[in-house]
């Protein structure tokens, strides 16, 4: 006799675990591109060596070309699903990868840099089977939780990873911070392991994951466009937002806060937001919108390097605004329509694909922007960074859908 197929897991198991698992992969994400810039800052490193960090995006940019494998093992031709050996092996390598860069200090650039690429490998690889398990086990119409649960999730990592984790630094100093990440991590990852990812029933399947299989689908061009353009106008002028902040005289604590609280609530909310909108307005709409808005910050924080005398208030509001409401608005948006693009059988190849362009694009742009903002200026680097957003609407409305 065969055994029993294992019980389902409810809708609300899933949104926990892969919600975790969305937080956890955040929470790193805002340690490297949110918290160490800003505390290399206060360390008194230049900003062509903080756009440095960027590189570290490499293998987000580059896990496009080990997706199919990931995907293959994940989803074999008959068996269960092991999304959760892939989860576990490489959560694992993350929380060791943290606890090196604990112990080497932001002193040692390069060492911090090679374990925090360490440490994005595994984690990128983590994110090819959350999502592949996300678009494959969510039915349809819980897809618009579970793309709740991806964006609300990371901004809550990201309030945690480029919030708290500044916070903690402050008080209790680098190890004890970057530490107790690590730990966080570990215990993020427990729900999915232990919860949906025991539950899959065996299958057979007839379908080979590839990247072949994917570039011959219209709707994944269209997506990578998108994800370019979008990624262009939305994120490289925000590279430089920390280290600016901190030469705008905040100290630490204060942009932990920044970073902390309009993750965890204006983020968040504008998530919401902005799914509650697309249905009403259309994804084309909801980017545009997210697009100008966006512009118009970049401009206040050019008017407030070159004018001098500006409230600080005021700039605080502002980038709380930029970094965590406006880029949650849109996205949330461009994530919706990448998930129904995404084809169920191989989801982990096609979301990834759109992800890769995402992390190459924020890569090279935040390479460039260090590099802009320390010859020329903030003043100047921000306003070619909100010209460029508004050069970006005509664009974007041309390859998103109206819908």
């Amino acid at each position: 006799m065969h055994a029993p197929a294992p019980k389902a897991a409810s809708p609300f198991a899933l949104f926990l675990a892969i919600g975790g698992l969305y937080v956890a992969q955040s929470v790193i994400g805002g340690i490297t591109w949110a918290g160490l810039p800003a505390v290399l800052r206060a360390e008194g490193v230049s900003l062509d060596r903080i756009g440095l960090v960027s590189l570290i995006a490499l293998p987000w940019a580059l896990k496009f070309l080990w997706s199919p494998a990931v995907e293959r093992y994940r989803l074999p031709p008959a068996g269960r699903n092991r999304s959760g050996m892939v989860v576990l092996v490489g959560g694992l390598i993350s929380v060791l990868g943290l606890i090196a860069v604990g112990a080497a200090g932001p002193a040692s650039l390069v060492p911090v840099l090679a374990c925090l690429t360490i440490v994005a490998l595994a984690a990128s690889t983590v994110d090819i089977a959350c999502d592949g398990f996300a678009v494959q086990s969510l039915a349809k119409e819980n897809h618009g939780w579970g793309n709740a649960a991806q964006v609300g999730g990371a901004y809550l990592g990201s309030a945690i990873g480029g919030g708290l984790f500044l916070v903690l630094v402050d008080a209790s100093g680098w190890r004890v911070a970057v530490w107790a990440m690590a730990l966080l991590v570990l215990l993020l990852g427990l729900p999915f392991v232990l919860g949906p990812a025991r539950r899959m029933p065996d299958e057979t399947r007839e379908h080979v994951p590839s990247l072949a299989a994917a570039l011959r689908r219209p709707e994944i061009r269209r997506g990578l466009a998108a994800a370019a353009i979008y990624v262009v106008a939305q994120k490289v002028g925000l590279v430089m937002l920390g280290p600016f902040l901190v030469d705008a005289g905040l100290d630490l604590s204060a942009i932990g806060f920044l970073n902390g609280v309009g993750s965890m609530f204006v983020g968040v909310a504008a998530a919401l937001a902005g799914g509650a909108l697309v249905k009403p307005w259309g994804v084309r709409n909801v980017l545009v919108a997210a697009l100008v808005l966006q512009a118009a910050s970049l401009f206040y924080f050019s008017v407030f390097d070159l004018q001098g005398g500006l409230s600080r208030t005021v700039l605080f509001g502002v980038a709380i605004a930029s970094s965590s409401g406006i880029l949650a608005l849109g996205f949330v948006a461009l994530y919706a329509q990448f998930m129904r693009w995404s084809d169920p059988r191989q989801a982990g190849v096609d979301f990834t694909l759109f992800q890769c362009m995402d992390a190459l694009v924020s890569m090279a742009g935040g390479v460039v922007a260090g590099y802009a903002a320390e010859h020329f200026g903030y003043g100047a680097f921000f306003a070619g960074a909100g010209v460029v957003a508004l050069l970006a609407v005509p664009a974007i409305a041309m390859v998103s859908d109206r819908r």
